[in-house]
């Protein structure tokens, strides 16, 4: 089957931080280096094998431009605007058809790609809302099902979807950079964000699908550029394009700049991870350092 192609031409936007590459260095552990990082932005829906050719046209162009580090939208897998019975009956496992699809995808191009897929769970007659991260070698580098569930807006998530088990931070590394997961929701909860920090993420991922309202897209750059801030990290975020998304997909850099971002149509945004840059920001501002308060976990 040939790749169907998204449905509105994509846009391409890229960004680099100032600073230089650090150098390389003789010891085991190698470094991490500077890497360039795409967020994707389409439209899936409730065709499971379009969206995954939809996607595997945005990943080739993404590593095409020399994206080390690929992030796909929540429910890139299948997707509506209101969840129903048709997500159950969507749901696979981590070895089914779609995640072994994704798994292939990282591994043609070379990539570590995330990507948010609707997980069955039998025994419940639910789901999860997971995240998964396949490296380069087609193997899981990380899984991460959504804690906090969207009952906000009108909308009740946690009609279908099973909250995710608090586990340890769900993170990953690329080229020495430790990136870690969160899933839409989890961007108006900054405990979750502040957790992957202490555990040493220097790049947040969201992958959502922010539902438009009033004011959203709003909320949505303010909240970004906040977990970017205060916790002194980049955060990348993949949303759906417009009509199930509000849209702009962005990366932000760890005092809060705007380095690449998307209007409402699908596409692909890059931007460059600057380690060195990171940790710059790090201690001119050394916020971690410095606090006086730990994150647990409420009854």
């Amino acid at each position: 089957m040939q790749p169907q192609q998204p449905s509105a031409p994509p846009v391409t936007v890229t960004a680099e931080a100032s600073a230089a590459r650090p150098t390389s260095s003789s010891d085991a552990s190698p470094p991490a280096r500077a890497l360039d990082v795409a967020v994707v932005q389409f439209d899936p829906y409730t065709d499971k094998d379009a969206n995954l050719d939809m996607l595997r046209e945005h990943v080739r162009a993404a590593a095409a431009r020399g994206a080390r580090v690929v992030v796909a939208p929540e429910y890139s897998m299948y997707a509506v605007t209101r969840l129903d019975q048709r997500v159950i009956e969507a749901a696979e496992p981590l070895t089914g058809r779609y995640v072994t699809g994704l798994r292939g995808l990282a591994a043609e191009f070379g990539v570590h790609l995330v990507a948010g897929v609707v997980e069955a769970d039998v025994a419940s007659g639910r789901v999860y809302n997971t995240l998964v991260t396949a490296g380069p070698d087609a193997e899981f580098a990380a899984v991460y099902r959504k804690v906090h569930l969207y009952d906000a807006f009108g909308f009740r998530e946690s009609d279908i979807v099973l909250p995710g088990p608090i586990t340890e931070p769900a993170t990953f590394t690329a080229d020495g950079v430790v990136f870690g997961l969160q899933t839409c929701f989890d961007l108006r909860f900054p405990e979750g964000f502040r957790r992957l920090a202490a555990a040493g993420a220097q790049v947040l991922l969201l992958p959502a699908q922010w539902i438009p309202g009033p004011d959203k897209v709003e909320q949505w750059s303010t909240l970004l550029r906040a977990r970017a801030i205060e916790n002194t990290a980049y955060v990348a975020a993949a949303d759906h394009a417009a009509p199930r998304g509000a849209g702009w997909s962005m990366i932000v850099d760890p005092t809060g700049m705007v380095l690449a971002e998307l209007g409402e149509s699908p596409g692909i945004a890059t931007a460059r991870v600057e380690p060195e840059h990171l940790a710059r920001v790090r201690t001119t501002n050394p916020s971690l350092n410095l606090r006086r308060f730990g994150v647990g976990e409420l009854d």
